[in-house]
């Protein structure tokens, strides 16, 4: 029987606006997609993000033309059709992947890793940019509820500040505790340079994004001070092989939903890690079905280090219940039938 793809429309309030480089977001809306073949369903998430993805309305589009071709032509002709649009191909293959998985009869990220058994995956928590006191406070915190890696947001303020705010962090939870941080392109060469020295007295072990996502050189000038550098926006920029060839990472974040799907970012992992990259996994502030489809990708990955998962708590609505318990630096990963998230859809 060839499937039917329906879409609900939907619009999840964030419990606090969230700054970006491309403007405040209130809100995360998108598209829930469903895909049923009459004997099992699969559920899929499209959740643009302005600056990483299309935008809403393209799509929408491109979902709606993926309805039409999949009744006349099929499946694969209807993931060629939304290859433009990355947000829309990742909600159409998720679904495809949660009905195919629901159809077998086994977890997502076993359809996904020729039936690993993985029960959890690590986690890293973020800690976003407060004073040195507030920042102290926070990752005692996210300590006290058992994360072992925290990364903050770093770059708004000065990088003497940023420095403190570190050395802060640090001598509230001890030597044990992994911190990275996380600039967002923020820096020059030069202030970049400042922070990683600092930042390395402290223990930082990844520094995330510290030039603008164009400055590959500028990126590789800054390994070997003593702070791993990850590329985020660069990866989107310039692709693998532009990094490689320009030396310009120690590690690469992966984030499915602007990368096109969960299976595009299985693949960049696979070849990433040949390169001796180290791939970590985020999300987009997904709602609960990417996310869940995230931390499903993650345990299909050999030999992760902690990954940007545990980001459900920025919103404050959801579409569903989370499948997910996140508990002493982890992240338990659902061992239902496919995505195994449930109470998607009524009516």
């Amino acid at each position: 029987m060839t499937p039917t793809l329906s879409l609900r429309r939907f619009s999840l309030p964030l419990e606090s606006p969230l700054e970006t480089a491309h403007g405040r977001i209130d809100e995360r809306e998108g598209f829930l997609v469903k895909l049923t073949d009459g004997d099992a369903v699969g559920y899929g998430e499209a959740t643009p993000l302005p600056g990483w993805t299309e935008s809403l309305g393209a799509c929408e589009d491109a979902l709606e033309r993926a309805k039409a071709t999949i009744s006349e032509a099929g499946l694969n002709e209807a993931i060629e059709e939304v290859d433009d649009c990355v947000a829309a191909r990742h909600g159409l293959t998720l679904a495809v992947a949660d009905l195919k998985s629901a159809r077998e009869a086994t977890p997502l990220y076993q359809y996904l890793s020729d039936d690993a058994l993985v029960g959890r995956v690590p986690v890293n928590t973020t800690i976003g940019d407060g004073t040195p006191e507030e920042t102290a406070d926070a990752v005692e915190s996210a300590v006290s509820r058992g994360f072992d890696c925290c990364k903050l947001k770093v770059g708004v303020r000065s990088v003497e500040a940023d420095v403190e705010r570190v050395r802060r962090a640090r001598d509230a939870i001890g030597s044990d505790i992994e911190l990275r941080a996380d600039a967002n392109g923020a820096w020059t060469v030069e202030e970049a340079e400042s922070a990683i020295d600092g930042f390395a007295d402290y223990g930082v072990s990844i520094l995330e994004q510290p030039l603008p996502a164009g400055a590959l050189s500028g990126h590789a000038a800054l390994r070997g001070r003593g702070v791993d550098i990850a590329l985020d926006e660069g990866l989107l920029e310039h692709g693998v092989d532009a990094i490689c060839e320009a030396g310009a990472a120690d590690a690469i974040v992966l984030k499915p939903m602007a990368l096109g799907g969960l299976d595009v970012a299985q693949q960049i992992t696979a070849w990433v890690q040949q390169l001796e990259i180290t791939p970590i996994v985020t999300t987009t502030i997904d709602a609960v079905v990417a996310r869940t489809g995230a931390v499903h990708l993650a345990a299909s990955v050999p030999d992760l280090p902690a990954c940007g998962l545990a980001t459900g708590e920025l919103l404050a609505e959801d579409l569903a219940r989370d499948p997910v318990l996140f508990e002493n630096g982890s992240a338990v990963v659902p061992q239902a039938k496919g995505l195994g998230v449930s109470g998607l859809w009524s009516g």
